[in-house]
């Protein structure tokens, strides 16, 4: 008998919106509002969760999609998911480099240059591998990965059917390879700010997750020592920070080898995991304040995050312009940093209100 779908976690949909500001504020340039972010005091930052996140919900879904109506009918359906994603980057990619088009025409001399725009432009027959994610230019590196994975999945999930967990060695594997040779994958222009080699390995086990929490309804089983162990890896990685950052006294180490994004490096990922699994193991699904106002704004955001990433990364560069230009303030970072994560919410808000049917299916919760 095909599982029952599964009640939606508020957690997922908080902490989502929670990421996409913390993501909105990151790639504002020259804000003193990263520090209030979580990437500002450990080893990772909400790019890891959002893919992991991705992952695990894309497993649910496809599991329940495949029970209850067939492989054929999962596969559909994940391939509407990746059209929809993949026409959402052409549209990104092609508004956002008319807009440093403009930029550098107008306002910013170079500017195309400096983001690694300017090879779309002066050369148009890039465009077609540009499509594909392979242009690589400022701002455009994570939907990749997202494709990436999404098109790995049925593979998984094939392999989980016939072989059983054992199927995560493959890539756990790839992702090691890629640590031990350092190799890239190649891009047109630019470098990938998210190699899809080792980020894959996030996508894939959280999808690994998510199919064991809709089928055996946990993710993975209790365990103190492993609480202990996040718990250690979070206090270090706040350690290395408050080191960087100059809180703590004595001469700071090249430490930037252990923090590699476009690599994932084994820290970054370490890091990734404790924290997800922390959140998890102390966040109770009915904690009351997931259903206070501030959290319910934050869910209306998480439930749209795509869309809010997209917009996000208008809002970022514009903000990011005007601080450049005009020069930073307290008051103008605060004002624009705010305006922006109004706007967000008000979207997210708007979205929801639009919506005229829930989502076919929702990931368990993560215990």
């Amino acid at each position: 008998m095909p599982p029952a779908p599964p009640p939606r976690d508020r957690r997922l949909d908080v902490l989502r919106g929670w990421m996409q500001l913390s993501i909105f504020v990151s790639h504002v340039a020259g804000t003193s509002f990263g520090w209030f972010i979580h990437a500002a005091w450990g080893l990772s930052d909400s790019s890891e969760q959002f893919l992991f996140l991705s992952g695990f919900g894309l497993g649910s879904v496809f599991a329940l999609k495949q029970a209850r109506d067939g492989a054929r009918a999962a596969l559909r359906d994940l391939a509407q998911r990746t059209r929809r994603l993949w026409l959402t980057h052409l549209t990104v990619l092609a508004a956002f480099g008319a807009m440093v088009l403009l930029v550098d025409r107008f306002v910013f001399p170079g500017e195309a240059t400096r983001l690694f725009w300017s090879d779309l432009f002066a050369e148009p027959w890039l465009a077609l591998p540009a499509a594909f994610g392979l242009h690589q230019p400022e701002f455009m590196g994570i939907l990749p990965s997202f494709l990436f994975g999404m098109v790995l999945l049925p593979a998984l999930m094939g392999g989980l059917d016939a072989l059983g967990a054992r199927v995560m060695l493959l890539p756990v594997l790839l992702y090691l390879a890629v640590q031990v040779t350092g190799w890239m994958t190649p891009a047109v222009a630019g470098e990938f700010a998210f190699d899809p080699l080792a980020w894959q390995l996030l996508f894939l086990l959280g999808a690994f997750l998510g199919r064991r929490a809709l089928l055996e309804g946990r993710a993975l089983p209790d365990s103190r020592a492993m609480t202990a162990g996040a718990a250690v890896i979070l206090g270090l990685g706040l350690l290395v920070r408050l080191w960087q950052h100059g809180f703590l006294p004595g001469s700071v180490p090249d430490l930037d080898a252990l923090m590699v994004k476009a690599h994932l490096a084994p820290a970054r990922l370490l890091h990734a995991l404790a924290l997800a699994w922390l959140v998890a193991r102390l966040l109770p699904s009915d904690a009351a304040w997931l259903g206070s106002a501030p959290a319910r704004w934050l869910a209306a955001i998480g439930r749209h995050s795509l869309n809010v990433f997209a917009v996000g990364l208008f809002l970022s560069y514009g903000a990011s312009l005007i601080l450049r230009g005009v020069g930073c303030s307290l008051l103008l970072d605060a004002a624009l940093v705010l305006a922006g994560c109004t706007v967000l919410g008000a979207l997210a808000a708007r979205w929801d209100a639009a919506r005229v049917t829930p989502r076919s299916a929702s990931p368990r919760p993560i215990r």
